[in-house]
């Protein structure tokens, strides 16, 4: 049963490891494509610089 539990797990892993690298593939193509078309995408990056100059304290 143990080896059976660790088959499994290992087949999960491998199958979410798999998505990971379908959902990349998909947004490389859809960002190729939207550039060919001239398009900008929208990202959900911020800029940490930005945040760390306003937190600090002159004094």
């Amino acid at each position: 049963m143990a080896k059976m539990a660790r088959e499994r797990t290992l087949r999960e892993k491998r199958a979410r490891k798999q998505e990971k690298k379908d959902e990349k593939k998909q947004a490389a193509a859809a960002a190729l494509t939207a550039e060919e078309a001239g398009i900008t995408l929208e990202t959900d990056e911020t800029d940490e610089t930005d945040e760390t100059e306003d937190e600090t304290v002159s004094g």
